[in-house]
């Protein structure tokens, strides 16, 4: 029996590399799993992908949904109510990255724009999605190693995944009484297309290859597969963290140590 057996699980940014690994993850675990992504097109891509490895058929649904808009929150979370009953997991995942630059030039609609999707959007999650959870269930909010350390140039990402950590905390006290778990994973440099248009902009101003200058920094030099991060968001899913609330998980080889 798989470690998320007959569960149902919400994973928003689900079009990404994150977000898709972590879907097949939960499904190969026996979950239910809703996928959602505000990329129709790439949405449809991860459900292809899924049900060409065998995984989903009727325990795989999608919807397109942006987690900034609270219609669209609450309209996937009653979807997977209709279709499943309760909710076992929330995974909060969906992200965009935001300018690199001086803060004194730092765009606001860049700024307003990257606070929306990661942090109100996992606010949404949230707000709309505790009512229908089972007791017991989890809530994972992904933020980023960023979100343990400070550095000039992203100021919205930044800013962004240590709000998140903020919310994390103060949604994990509420919901305890009810022995939902709220942690926050904190992913490093990770191999994807995401982090790759980072690291794009990051090489522009520190005026060399950015992978090359971060895989110097992390201890075990290399960035991590996106199967790697998964199996942390499992772990922070399953009941394998029933006693961990609250708490926030760096997977990022050793760079913040």
């Amino acid at each position: 029996m798989g470690q998320l057996e007959q569960k149902t699980c919400v994973v928003t940014g689900g079009a990404g590399s994150i977000g898709l690994a972590t879907a097949e993850l939960f499904l190969e675990e026996g979950a239910r799993v809703m996928l959602v992504d505000r990329d129709r097109g790439a949405l449809e891509r991860a459900h292809s992908h899924l049900l060409g490895k065998g995984l989903g058929e009727d325990r795989l649904a999608v919807q397109a949904g942006d987690v900034s808009q609270s219609r669209d929150v609450s309209g996937f979370i009653a979807a997977t109510v209709e279709r499943w009953d309760k909710i076992d997991v929330l995974f909060s995942n969906a992200g965009n990255a935001g300018a690199i630059g001086p803060i004194t030039a730092y765009p606001e609609e860049d700024f307003d724009d990257v606070y929306r999707v990661h942090v109100k959007g996992a606010f949404l999650v949230c707000k709309y999605g505790i009512a229908h959870m089972r007791d017991g269930g989890s809530i994972v909010i992904t933020s980023s190693v960023v979100g343990l350390m400070g550095n000039p140039g992203p100021y919205a990402y930044i800013t962004a995944k240590h709000a998140q950590v903020g919310l994390m905390r103060s949604v994990a006290k509420e919901v305890a009484a009810r022995r939902i778990r709220v942690n926050t994973i904190h992913p490093g440099p990770t191999r994807n297309a995401f982090q790759a248009d980072i690291e794009r902009n990051l090489s522009a101003v520190l005026g060399r290859d950015a992978t090359a200058f971060l895989d110097e920094l992390i201890p075990l030099h290399r960035h991590a597969e996106p199967r790697e991060i998964a199996r942390s968001v499992l772990y922070l899913a399953s009941d394998q963290s029933s006693f961990v609330t609250g708490a926030t998980l760096a997977v990022d080889g050793g760079l913040t140590a």
